[in-house]
């Protein structure tokens, strides 16, 4: 096993160095990471804990019908893990804080010659939230990229994998409330977050959003990560949360949203064509307004696997993402209990492209 590590924003030293493929290209496997006790997941032995796990492996198994499953544990779960996942999932022992990969795990990309290499954020809890801890959760993406034997670039941007979307063609999606929070990357500027985004990704454009979901913004959310909300499904194509309920504070926060995106173009120069996704019809829960969306899907090879919520509108989204993914089989995985910790499919996985690229 080697591991090379690379200096502070080395990426940022040829622009054309890196290219992120689109979620739906051809993957080599998925990574995950098993829950660990803490105050989010509850206790060891707590019903809580034993939800999170439950929800968690449901998605492991699901993917690994279609893709090799790494699962990364803290090492006092790693039996546990195992005994969860079953066989065919690989566990691999790595110092856990939490349970969120898309967060605090590497984003691959692949180098000039179709080989890969992962983009090492700076991971400080969402913004260094009172709440979260990070201690062990910042060196993720090192130990991940370690066992893969592939090159670390390291970013000077605190940044997370759900706080951005690209479409594999040069455009990506950002936040002004996730890459400009002052709790992540105080006194930056759209110009510096790009200047930074581009290099690490080899996008060329940027379509920032002014904000995300509602309830994204209470104690325990992520100040607006887009994957919740927005994702490119393909050249040109964005899907789109809608909550047509007027009760709802999301209902006018889609309509901002889908203002700014029908007046941009992508880095091909092409209009954008907006796909809008009906958030389900559940409007609360003992928190409050949900943030329940289709949009935090994970798309695998041949398979998308969709948060479902035993309402009405899986069956609508589900026919929207078949019709947005030709040739992949839908999946509905209940997302209830994800939703419940704060999180969705898409936040708790991690493609890591197969190397040079192509579909799947």
């Amino acid at each position: 096993m080697s591991f090379i590590y690379s200096s502070p924003d080395a990426a940022a030293t040829d622009a054309t160095a890196t290219h992120m493929p689109a979620e739906w290209e051809a993957h080599q496997r998925t990574w995950m990471a098993f829950p660990p006790p803490n105050e989010t997941f509850g206790e060891a032995g707590s019903p809580t804990l034993d939800r999170a796990r439950a929800a968690w492996t449901k998605v492991a198994q699901t993917i690994a019908r279609y893709e090799p499953v790494t699962v990364v544990a803290d090492p006092r779960d790693a039996t546990a893990a195992r005994a969860w996942l079953g066989d065919g999932i690989t566990v691999l022992e790595v110092p856990l804080d939490d349970a969120w990969l898309r967060d605090s795990g590497p984003t691959f990309v692949h180098r000039p010659d179709g080989s890969l290499a992962a983009v090492d954020w700076i991971f400080n809890g969402w913004g260094a939230q009172e709440w979260a801890t990070w201690d062990k959760d910042k060196d993720v993406a090192r130990s991940i990229a370690a066992e893969n034997s592939v090159t670390v670039r390291s970013s000077s941007l605190v940044n997370e994998g759900g706080g951005f979307h690209v479409d594999g063609e040069g455009t990506v999606l950002l936040t002004e409330t996730v890459q400009l929070d002052p709790g992540r990357n105080p006194g930056a500027t759209r110009e510096s977050v790009e200047t930074g985004i581009h290099a690490a990704l080899g996008t060329t454009k940027a379509i920032w959003l002014p904000r995300g979901l509602t309830r994204d913004y209470g104690e325990f959310g992520t100040r607006g990560h887009v994957d919740i909300v927005a994702a490119f499904a393909g050249a040109g194509t964005i899907l789109l949360h809608r909550q047509d309920n007027p009760s709802h504070p999301d209902y006018e926060v889609y309509r901002e949203l889908r203002d700014v995106l029908s007046g941009e173009v992508d880095a091909q120069g092409r209009p954008l064509r907006i796909i809008d996704v009906p958030a389900p019809t559940a409007l609360k829960d003992e928190e409050g307004f949900v943030d329940w969306s289709y949009i935090n899907h994970y798309v695998a090879n041949n398979v998308v696997v969709l948060c479902a919520f035993n309402d009405p509108n899986d069956a609508i989204a589900a026919g929207i993402l078949e019709r947005a993914y030709p040739g992949r089989t839908v999946e509905l995985v209940d997302a209830r209990d994800i939703f419940a910790f704060g999180g969705g499919i898409h936040c708790i996985t991690q493609q890591q492209p197969a190397a040079g690229g192509g579909a799947a």
